[in-house]
């Protein structure tokens, strides 16, 4: 990429390595660049110094670019190929890297230092065999028991141990014990074998014998995850127990883990850097580790040797002043220490000025010439090519190369003055106007010599400064020798470190009481005395440091992990540092089980990381941590919450396969992002993402378990990739998940919300306050839901440097969308916090965040994101709507709408409805309705009565809020029908015996068509009612006055109709009367049909079955329930009357029964079927439908 950055990086460095005399020795290296431009080549260093193979033709390199030394030679008094090794990668005209340092030992002979001597042991009690021996690199220590190998494990419960000294020790001595013991050393370079010493056991007599420590615990060093072992043996009798605590807490095993030496970690990387020529840079390194590491900047392969222009600030950063072409190249940050070492690297490219760009500012004057600092004017240029950013400054002095600048710190001013110049010298002055675009052009330089200084006053003497308190600092200082007049008053200044804010105050004595300042911070003190020709030279510098306190802040980014079902490990962060108040010296960290009263407490003075063992499965518990200084607890963070398994997770089978992947494509990469597998209850250890060009097995990536996204960078605009991901533990690799994506055209547009990456250059010099290196984006960004709407999200903001101003504001703006949303719409908010709540979100739903900072006018690229689910939410039914139906004044249909957000599966509704719409909601009448449906008909309701309704949504979170009551009146009746319906709200239920299922529409009864003609309605009326007055006679004379014969007559016929019943097809019962009233009305065919071909709705009194009594009166007289069979057993005795309803043309028949003897069956069997025969001879010379008219019943309708 001509004019670009280099994508240069070693893909492979060289390792720590021990070989063995006359044996081969090969190191690796490999790098790799996307430069057009010139071969890369590999050349080796060797204790710093370049090897040539035509010095030492043992040493050759293969074309790979590996090192290969034959026939290492290794002496007392000549190593020539033991030392540190480098591979140095060069691009021919842009630069070099340097890979780490290998170190490579060549293994010496062994030594034994301590031989083996024989013991005598009681029985039962503890044996140590030692065996020392030493060497480079350490050897590996066995044992053999009469000649034979010994097998020795580390299992708590194995009598024999091999301790990392070599001793071996046996515990709880046993007669098979007693045998010829030799030790054996081994390392890459020989073999050493101990002399052979006896263990002899000897009874046990009973006597108490003193404790006596056969061998007691040394400092151990170890590396950041390896195990270190703490020896520690003892002998006596009774038989000792052994207890570990590491301060108070007490460990229960000889075996802990020992956590001291951490290789260097990079807290701040170097960053690609545009420059122009003249202008300063700083480049940001911060390191972290113990022992703490040194840093060291080398650039295109080469140590950079600190000088007036190439300085180091704050601590490990890397500043160079006045850049010069020469200066670009590429810039590593090498950082080591006794654990290891690590490097990161940059580029920096000087830009040329680019077109269109401002004229030459005019009448470039001074304004003010002092001594020390010059004042200039200017006027615009003619030519702007657009609006003035800035002014641009550039000074030199008179026979120096390098060229300094300064900007003006607002667009409009139009004048500047540069100070920290030399008295009585020449410098040269020119102005520079930026647009848009640029840099324009220069105005002529202008020189200026600086005045000489006056008689102003000598330095101060003896200056001094203690700290008093955290927050004050007391200064003094003895007069200047050489005062050049009388002193008229002293300048005190102090700068704040690291922020390099400073401040000054007038001062009349010889002391000042600083106050207000930072706690634990170091300040440096100068002090200028003033006579009448004006301020003197400062004093030298002088640094204090304020008293330490309790830190000011809990610690930040608490992050709990269950380990196993009963461990958790506590992670955090320290303290922001102007919250520390002091050195941490430890963290405290309290935790309780839930529902358990009491807190427990733990002190972790290392490490940033707890583990909680023994804790109980399936349980609940909250933690929370301090930080500590030498002067006491600072205040806790707030309670974090985990729970552990009610098992361990199951590593007998590999992971099932993640739950979801979605990709994003750019031009040049593609964001995945995933959720893991369903299966709470196998380990997942990581992932391993491949991806290629037709192809997921072209590359290979792994993750760690905890990470659900991941950026795959460097790929072809316009390309077809495949992808996969697959979970996998130490069972193995599950089965992946594949998703495919076509990388985006360099010229699509983008919309701006979705564009990750970051330009890499900007339009004006370094010094703009919006133009330096870019800033770093927020890192470690979580995302927890608190709720069904809102999720936290925190994260760390490594940007903060410590040359940082303390007055500089800089906040966070957090952006948020649906991880499933094709828009790429974001939402936004803005804060000053190191955390965000955001509310009004969907429940349910995924969503993913982004955190960028903003310093000024400089912004930091967004973060990778960060994803998580909101809870579910109960759901909200809407748009609940009432209406009546058609012909049915007593039924309504009841419909409504699902909630806006159905937050999960909607499993069910319940309805609810009152006459009091202000009685609590349990004293209202409910209706369940299961699954989805829409719709619910409620019957038997009240004519001319206002009815409240209410309804509320189910799912597996539970029920949601109640809609809104809304109220509907029934209807009236029409032409009179209020008097024809009994006033007696316990009505049977004018529905079949068959009901549909709950919340399930039912179609109206069938109706006769209206007749246009009336008097041809009121002839069929009138008919119908003088047959009805008629069939009542009938009836009642029949059923009082049937023969005893007859009766007999009439029980053969029913069980002969009973057997031949037994051979229709059965169905529900036509009938259901109530035992007082019965009305009838409209009602569908019947499943069967009469011979005659007419429909047959009423049976014989012996098929009319059972009635159950209707549910007792209710405020709203709601559908029958049917309890309690109250059929006689005997016929009835039934008085009809009837009526007619005119305008519904409905028939009400109301009978009145009563017991009455068996033998009048019979009459009131034939009366009911001449009823039902009549009416059906009425209703074919009526009706214009097949629709019939019956008795009210409990069927479909």
């Amino acid at each position: 990429l001509l004019g670009g950055f280099v994508d240069f990086t070693f893909i492979q460095e060289p390792q720590d390595t021990v070989t063995v005399r006359g044996g081969v020795l090969q190191l690796d290296c490999q790098a790799q660049s996307d430069a057009a431009a010139g071969p890369l080549t590999i050349t080796w260093r060797k204790d710093g110094v370049l090897l040539s193979a035509v010095v030492d033709e043992r040493r050759r390199q293969l074309t790979n670019g590996s090192l290969l030394v034959q026939n290492i030679v290794h002496s007392r008094h000549h190593r020539p190929d033991e030392g540190e090794y480098q591979c140095l990668a060069t691009l021919e005209g842009l630069g070099s890297i340097v890979s780490r340092t290998a170190r490579v030992i060549v293994a010496g002979p062994l030594k034994v230092v301590v031989p083996t001597e024989s013991v005598s042991s009681y029985l039962g009690d503890t044996a140590l065999l030692r065996c020392e021996v030493s060497g480079d690199p350490t050897p590996v220590i066995r044992w053999q028991k009469n000649r034979e190998d010994l097998v020795v494990t580390l299992d708590p419960d194995s009598r024999l141990a091999v301790l990392p000294s070599g001793s071996l020790q046996v515990s709880r001595v046993q007669p098979p014990d007693s045998a010829t013991y030799r030790c054996l050393a081994d390392n890459p370079g020989s073999t050493r074998t101990g002399t052979d010493a006896e263990l002899r056991v000897l009874p046990e007599p009973g006597v108490t014998r003193n404790l006596q420590f056969l061998q007691r615990p040394s400092r151990v060093m170890a590396l950041l995850g390896t195990d270190a072992i703490l020896e520690c043996s003892a002998s006596g009798y009774p038989t000792p127990s052994i207890q570990w605590r590491r301060g108070e807490e007490l460990i229960q095993s000889c075996i802990v883990l020992c956590i001291s030496a951490v290789p260097p970690q990079f807290l701040n990387y170097p960053t690609n850097t545009y420059a122009y020529e003249s202008t300063d840079i700083e480049l940001e390194c911060a390191v972290t580790g113990n022992p703490p590491p040194t840093v060291r900047w080398m650039k295109n392969g080469e140590e950079v040797i600190p000088s007036d222009y190439f300085q180091i600030v704050d601590g490990s950063n890397l500043q160079i002043l006045g850049l010069v072409k020469s200066d670009e190249g590429f810039y590593q940050c090498v950082a080591e220490n006794s654990a290891g070492s690590s490097q990161a690297m940059a580029q920096l490219l000087l830009r040329d000025p680019g077109v269109a760009l401002p004229s030459a500012p005019r009448d470039l004057v001074p304004v003010l010439v002092s001594s020390r600092f010059v004042r200039l004017s200017w006027r615009p240029p003619e030519e702007t090519g657009g609006a003035v950013q800035t002014y641009g400054v550039y000074y030199s002095q008179d026979g120096v190369e390098r060229e300094r600048s300064v900007n003006v710190s607002e667009p409009e001013s139009l004048e500047l003055t540069v100070s920290n110049l030399k008295p009585e010298e020449s410098y040269s002055f020119r102005v520079v106007a930026y647009n848009d675009v640029g840099p324009g052009e220069s105005s002529a330089p202008l020189m200026i010599t600086t005045k000489p200084d006056l008689q102003v006053p000598s330095r101060v003497e003896s200056l001094r400064a203690e700290a008093l308190s955290p927050t004050s600092v007391q200064v003094s200082w003895e007069p200047p020798s050489q005062p050049n007049g009388p002193v008229l008053g002293y300048r005190l200044l102090w700068t704040e470190s690291p922020s390099g804010k400073e401040q000054s105050v007038e001062v009349n004595g010889l002391n000042y009481k600083m106050e207000g300042l930072n706690k634990f911070t170091e300040y440096t003190v100068r002090v200028l005395a003033i006579n009448r020709y004006g301020p003197g030279t400062a004093s030298e510098t002088v640094s204090v440091t304020t008293q330490s306190d309790v830190p000011s802040a809990p610690p930040q980014n608490i992050t709990l992990e269950v380990v196993l079902s009963r461990s958790i490990k506590v992670s955090w962060q320290p303290p922001v540092r102007s919250a520390q108040n002091g050195i941490i010296t430890a963290y405290k960290i309290k935790y309780r089980k839930t529902g358990r009263r009491g807190d427990q407490e733990a002190i972790e003075p290392n490490n940033f990381w707890y583990l909680f063992t023994g804790l109980e499965k399936g349980s609940q518990y909250s933690f929370q941590v301090a930080a500590m200084t030498a002067n006491g607890t600072g205040p806790a963070s707030d309670w974090y919450t985990a729970e552990t398994p009610e098992n361990d997770l199951d590593e007998s089978q590999v992971p099932d396969q993640p739950s979801s992947l979605h990709v994003r494509p750019l031009p040049n990469s593609i964001i995945m992002s995933w959720t893991p597998p369903l299966s709470p209850n196998i380990l997942v250890r990581g992932y391993i993402i491949g991806y290629g060009v037709g192809s997921p097995y072209a590359e290979t990536v792994r993750v760690d378990s905890k990470q659900r996204y991941y950026s795959i960078e460097n790929l072809e605009p316009s390309s077809h990739y495949v992808i996969s991901l697959k979970a996998f533990n130490n069972a193995g690799e599950g089965v992946p998940l594949y998703e495919s994506a076509v990388t985006r055209s360099l010229t699509d547009p983008i919309d701006p919300s979705e564009d990750d990456l970051f330009h890499l250059f900007d339009k004006y010099p370094t010094p703009m306050p919006d133009t330096s290196t870019p800033m770093i984006p927020p890192v470690g960004v979580q995302a927890v839901a608190l709720s069904s709407d809102s999720v936290r999200v925190s994260w760390a903001d490594n940007s903060m440097t410590k040359n940082q101003k303390a007055s500089e504001v800089r906040y966070y703006s957090v952006k948020w969308k649906t991880s499933y949303s094709t828009s790429g719409k974001y939402k936004s908010a803005d804060t000053t916090a190191l955390s965000h709540t955001v509310t009004g979100l969907k429940p349910n739903t995924m969503y993913e965040f982004a955190v960028m900072v903003t310093k000024g006018r400089k912004s930091s690229t967004w973060s990778m994101t960060a994803h998580a689910t909101t809870y579910e939410a109960a759901p909200a039914p809407k748009d609940l709507t009432v209406i009546s139906r058609e012909g049915r004044p007593r039924a309504i249909l009841i419909s409504w709408q699902p909630p806006m957000e159905a937050n999960g599966r909607i499993t069910g509704y319940i309805l609810y409805y009152t006459l009091d719409k202000n009685m609590p909601i349990d004293d209202w009448v409910m209706e369940a309705i299961s699954g989805d449906r829409l719709t619910h008909q409620v019957v038997d309701l009240n004519l001319d009565t206002v009815y409240y309704f209410r309804i509320q949504a189910k799912n597996a979170k539970g029920v949601g809020p109640l809609s809104e009551p809304i109220h509907f009146r029934t209807a009236k009746g029409r032409g009179g029908d209020h008097s024809y319906w009994p006033s007696d709200t316990n009505l049977i239920d004018k529905s079949s015996i068959n009901e549909s299922p709950i919340g399930q529409m039912r179609p109206p009864h069938g109706s006769a068509t209206p007749q246009k003609n009336s008097n041809l309605l009121v002839i069929i009326v009138v008919s119908v009612g003088a047959i009805t007055v008629v069939v009542v006679v009938i009836v009642a004379l029949i059923c009082t006055r049937r023969s005893s014969a007859q009766q007999r007559k009439k029980r053969a016929s029913h069980s002969a109709s009973k057997r031949k019943g037994s051979q229709k097809d059965l169905r529900p019962p036509d009938l259901w009367i109530h035992h007082e009233e019965m009305e009838m009305k409209n009602m569908e065919k019947a499943p069967s049909v009469a011979p005659s071909g007419h429909d047959s709705p009423m049976q014989s009194c012996q098929d009319l079955p059972q009635v159950a009594h209707s549910q007792s009166e209710s405020q709203i007289g709601s559908k029958s329930s049917h309890s309690e069979n109250i059929w006689p057993t005997n016929l009835l005795n039934c008085i009809l009357t009837a009526r007619t309803n005119v305008n519904s043309k409905n028939l009400v028949v109301v009978f009145k029964c009563s017991d009455v003897a068996g033998a009048d069956a019979d009459e009131a069997s034939s009366s009911i079927s001449t009823l039902e025969r009549s009416l059906a001879a009425r209703r074919g010379n009526t009706r214009q439908n097949d629709d019939s008219y019956g008795l009210t019943t409990k069927q479909h309708t």
